[in-house]
């Protein structure tokens, strides 16, 4: 029997595209940033990249602690 509050929780690993979405960024620019190594940790699975939800989390938070405040 399927957990009913599963549907509710956000996925833990999410696409390229959904990745962007969350960042509003271009899917180009999460490529170019996984191409120079400084965007957000990702890995692959068979032939898609996923990000976890945390990792995003941390990398904006990491991006956050380094611009200055305004």
């Amino acid at each position: 029997m399927p957990d009913p509050a599963a549907a509710d929780r956000e996925p833990e690993l999410l696409t390229i595209t959904e990745a962007a979405d969350v960042l509003r960024a271009p899917v180009a620019t999460l490529r170019y940033w996984r191409h120079l190594g400084t965007g957000p940790n990702s890995f692959r699975l068979g032939r898609r990249v996923l990000y976890r939800r945390a990792d995003l989390r941390t990398w904006i938070d990491a991006q956050a602690g380094q611009s200055p405040h305004r």
